[in-house]
Formats: C-alpha cells, sequence, structure tokens
C-alpha cells in the first residue's frame, strides 16, 4: 500500500516537561505504527503554578517548535495546557489538535455508575475547574469533588512509588475524596499514573482510576482515521524526543515514565 505523505508525518506531543511521556507510552501501545515527536519544556517546567498568560504564551512556542517538524496532528499531554491554553494551540496550528482534558472527562462519566467523582492534578490544572466543567457538561447530575495533590510530581520524578512517606502524603491528600464516597477518579496530571498503586490502595481498590492519556490515545486514533491520516505502515515506528535543557536528565527520569529505553534525547536548538 503507498502511503499519502501526510499519513506519515508524525504527531506532534509537547508537555512543561517528563509527565508527558506517559501520553506517549499510551500512543505507543495504541498505535504502535503512528511516527511521534515529543517536545518537553524542561528549561520552563513546571506550568502548573504559573500564570494562564504565561503558559499561554509558553504553549503557543512549543506549538511553534512542533508545526517546524511538519506533524499532522498535536497532542497537548500537559493538563495545564489543555485547562487554559487549548485555544492558543489551536490558533497556531494548522492541524488538529487534542488535549487530555476532554477525553479524561469522558472515560470518567463512562466509568462512574454512581456519578460521584474526583478529579486530582496540579494546583493550575485544579483551579481552572477545567475537569469539573467538562464532566458537567457531559453529565450535569455528575458530583464532582477536586484535589490539588502538587507534592505527586516530585514524588513521581523521584521513583518514591514504594515509599512510606508517598503513602503518607497520599492519604492525606485523598482523604477529602475518599469521605465523598466517590466511585472514580481522574489522574487529572500526567504524572500522576506513576503513582497508580499507592492511589488504588488509599482508595482499597473500590475506585476506578482513569488516566487521561489511555482515554487521550484513543481520541487520537478517532480523530486519525476520522481526517485520513492514519498511517498504514506495520514498521517500526520513529519517536523523536527533543527538550529544552538538561537532555540526560530527562532521558535518567523518562525511562520511569515511559516504560522503557528513550534513545537519543537532543536539546531543542534556537527554542529560547
Amino acid at each position: 500500500m503507498t502511503s499519502k505523505p501526510q499519513q506519515v508525518q508524525p504527531i506532534g506531543v509537547f508537555d512543561s516537561g517528563i509527565g508527558g511521556l506517559t501520553v506517549v507510552r499510551a500512543l505507543m501501545q495504541r498505535l504502535p505504527h503512528e511516527n511521534i515527536v515529543y517536545f518537553g519544556d524542561t528549561a520552563r517546567v513546571p506550568y502548573g503554578p504559573k500564570s494562564p498568560q504565561v503558559v499561554r504564551e509558553y504553549a503557543a512556542q512549543d506549538t511553534d517548535f512542533l508545526m517546524r517538524h511538519t506533524v499532522k496532528m498535536i497532542v497537548v499531554a500537559c493538563n495545564t495546557v489543555s485547562s487554559v491554553a487549548l485555544e492558543v494551540v489551536q490558533k497556531h496550528s494548522k492541524v488538529p489538535v487534542v488535549g487530555v482534558i476532554l477525553p479524561g472527562a469522558k472515560a470518567a462519566v463512562e466509568a462512574s455508575s454512581k456519578k460521584r467523582i474526583g478529579v486530582i492534578g496540579t494546583v493550575g490544572t485544579i483551579a481552572s475547574n477545567a475537569y469539573v466543567n467538562a464532566i458537567r457538561r457531559l453529565d450535569s447530575k455528575a458530583t464532582v469533588v477536586s484535589q490539588a495533590c502538587p507534592l505527586f510530581v516530585p514524588l513521581a520524578e523521584e521513583g518514591l512509588v514504594d515509599h512510606k512517606a508517598t503513602e503518607l502524603i497520599a492519604k492525606e491528600y485523598l482523604f477529602p475524596l475518599k469521605l465523598q464516597k466517590i466511585d472514580t477518579l481522574v489522574l487529572g496530571c500526567t504524572h500522576y499514573p506513576i503513582l497508580t498503586s499507592v492511589i488504588q490502595h488509599v482508595f482499597d481498590g473500590a475506585t476506578a482510576l482513569i488516566d487521561s492519556g489511555i482515554a487521550t490515545a484513543e481520541e487520537v486514533a478517532r480523530v486519525l482515521d476520522e481526517h485520513g491520516v492514519k498511517n498504514p505502515s506495520n514498521q517500526k515506528a520513529n519517536v523523536q524526543f527533543f527538550v529544552s535543557d538538561i537532555p540526560h536528565k530527562f532521558t535518567e527520569v523518562g525511562e520511569r515514565f515511559l516504560g522503557q529505553k528513550l534513545g537519543r534525547v537532543r536539546k531543542a536548538e534556537g527554542f529560547l
């Protein structure tokens, strides 16, 4: 089968740093033959505590970088950007754009039988109410409870998954959600799937956890089909990684998030 030029073009994925690799992992599992260009803005991470105006500026620059790599679509693997700057990405790109908020919200509504949904994320994501608003648009009868869990990010990056401190912090953060008897919990930060086991333990395994990355990969597959740009190749995909600062640190931590070796990680020349 002869591929059309656009079909073999890569999917562009960006995040404020390293967490978006959990979305790349989900994409690689769902769409193993799609080429990917990933950009992590490690020089300016984290985006979560920054003002919406600054996040929008960063999102525009991240998008422009990916567009220079002739991507066929862009995946915003950052909950903060998806919350406050998705329209900026859409404006700066001439290709389809998928964020992580709406796919995660849809998956939560579908999974929740009692309509009691919890959302955890960074301070910025929770303050934006993006998940709450998306879930309520999909199901106006749903009760949604949110909780910022800022310490989960450094704990995930340090690999302290089985550490006692992580368990204590998780219990502290998640106690209000447990009191609300939620039956579904959205992991509203791309770092949080690394902590799935400890989060599930706090809820005694009785709560469905929604990984927005997995839901996003499903949405990406749907959009590729809709636009007729899915890669028909059965060859091994070419996945490239770029960062704005310190590639070796990204490589060291990133393999835990991706679940495999990253290979070469390059510094994005001329980005800043």
